[in-house]
């Protein structure tokens, strides 16, 4: 059981303007639904305390009833668990049924993810591993490195993307994330500080946080990188390790550019700082392919490579790797059985075909998903025209900046109509990004239109509450 508990600042911090005034729902229900919306996002851990509902009151600035009351609506719903002298812990109901609508339905549709459901070729992917695992049912199938065959598969990849690489050089773990916890423990200690772009993959502040360590925000500017301030956080933080995505970076879909690589890679090199670079969306690109991996600019450049088979193909698989220095991937072979034995040889025998035959099949995939973004920026233009936001190059999602910082009450109001958002406080820290959200457009066409049907009158009464509240603090 975990010990962590959240501070009262801290938690303010995350639940950012969850507070709607004027508003016909009572201030205790708009608090029990934003800390609802805080834990089943994963920003609220599980088995963690809450602050004392005295402490909460006075931060927030509400009353103790108020706080004591939506505490009171959580513990009901299965969200909390309290005990007398030891404060408020975070769980979870046996079962989590969907958020019930005021019409009496349930839409569960969820816009807070962003991946594809598999297709035909993930079929044809596993029949074709079956096939090829009777060789395999001799030996015991553990493989801490992974299979030499999808090894050479992955090397091959790198080599055709300008970056030359041995088998030797490839490690296979169990997703992407899996990949950077492992290096973590290799590499970090608690209370390191570990570089990440601000906004970033909110698994990864996860993970970096698990491990004990510090995550430290380089913003993001209005487009591209911010190099200097990469190299002046390097040089005023002294990180242990840097956690970037360069290849259609989520959740903002931008594309780090040849030069821009090559100064990242020289920073690196000047700094002895490893970064570790996640490819997870390398190959969904629209209008072109990305330049060459980071860690080809630099050959002196400590530059670790992740990259994973959920966004190319299908997230069931569950298969990532590691493109490291032979030196490094076989200390993190030793590291991985305080983790797990190795990956399912069934999955990677399906990878390697995938990865083998993605010529025939990632070209259409990437048609659809060009579509279903054209669509997506068509639909957002006529139901939502107060939003801003760039097409994406690449990726799965666009991100969108709001008028203000609506982006918790929204996601709040949209859950009690069965639909699930994105807001961009999970893609920040200490509660950033309040005025964001990411907008997958991976769902089909009809489903999407729907969603955006049923949000735009959630929307449109929430900006007109909230320029009415604006109006009457101005009188």
């Amino acid at each position: 059981m975990s010990s962590r508990r959240y501070g009262s600042q801290s938690l303010q911090r995350l639940l950012g303007h969850w507070q709607e005034t004027p508003s016909r729902t009572p201030v205790w229900r708009q608090l029990a639904e934003a800390l609802r919306l805080l834990i089943l996002d994963g920003r609220l851990a599980l088995d963690s305390r809450l602050p004392g509902e005295r402490e909460l009151a006075a931060v927030l600035k509400i009353s103790r009833t108020t706080v004591a009351s939506a505490m009171a609506q959580l513990r009901e719903e299965g969200y909390l668990e309290s005990r007398q002298g030891s404060g408020s812990r975070v769980i979870l109901p046996d079962a989590i049924h969907p958020v019930p609508t005021r019409g009496g339905a349930n839409m569960a549709l969820d816009l807070s993810t962003a991946a594809l459901s598999a297709g035909p070729e993930i079929h044809q992917a596993y029949q074709q591993a079956l096939c090829a695992m009777p060789q395999h049912l001799l030996s015991s199938g553990y493989l801490p490195q992974g299979l030499l065959s999808l090894r050479e598969s992955i090397a091959r990849h790198y080599c055709e993307r300008g970056l030359p690489t041995r088998p030797d050089e490839i490690m296979v773990v169990n997703g992407a994330v899996s990949g950077l916890a492992l290096l973590l423990r290799l590499l970090t200690g608690p209370g390191d500080r570990v570089v990440v772009d601000h906004p970033t993959y909110p698994l990864a502040i996860a993970a970096i946080q698990g491990a004990s360590c510090r995550p430290v925000g380089v913003s993001l500017p209005e487009q591209g990188w911010d190099t200097a301030g990469l190299m002046a956080t390097i040089a005023q933080t002294a990180p242990r390790m840097a956690y970037l995505m360069p290849d259609f970076h989520n959740p903002t879909g931008r594309c780090m550019d040849a030069a821009t690589r090559q100064a990242v890679a020289d920073i690196a090199a000047r700094t002895h700082t490893t970064l570790v670079v996640d490819e997870t969306m390398v190959n969904l690109w629209y209008d072109a392919p990305p330049p060459p991996p980071l860690a080809h600019y630099n050959a002196d450049a400590p530059i670790i490579m992740l990259g994973s088979a959920g966004k190319s193909f299908w997230g069931g698989l569950r298969l990532g790797w590691v493109r490291a220095s032979s030196r490094t991937i076989a200390a993190l072979v030793q590291t991985r059985d305080t983790f797990d034995l190795g990956s399912p040889v069934l999955e990677q025998l399906a990878t390697g075909w995938l990865l083998d035959n993605a010529a025939s099949f990632l070209p259409d995939r990437r048609q659809l998903l060009s579509q279903r973004r054209d669509l997506c920026c068509e639909l957002m233009h006529a139901y939502f025209p107060e939003w801003r936001f760039r097409q994406p190059q690449g990726g799965l999602s666009f991100w969108v900046e709001l008028p203000d910082t609506l982006a918790t009450l929204f996601a709040t109001r949209a859950e009690s109509e069965g639909i699930q958002l994105g807001t961009g406080t999970r893609f920040g820290l200490a509660g950033a990004f309040d005025r964001f959200l990411r907008m997958p457009f991976t769902l089909p066409d009809e489903t999407l239109r729907s969603a955006f049907q049923t949000l735009q009158p959630i929307w449109d009464n929430l900006r007109s509450q909230n320029s009415a509240g604006k109006i009457r603090k101005i009188i």
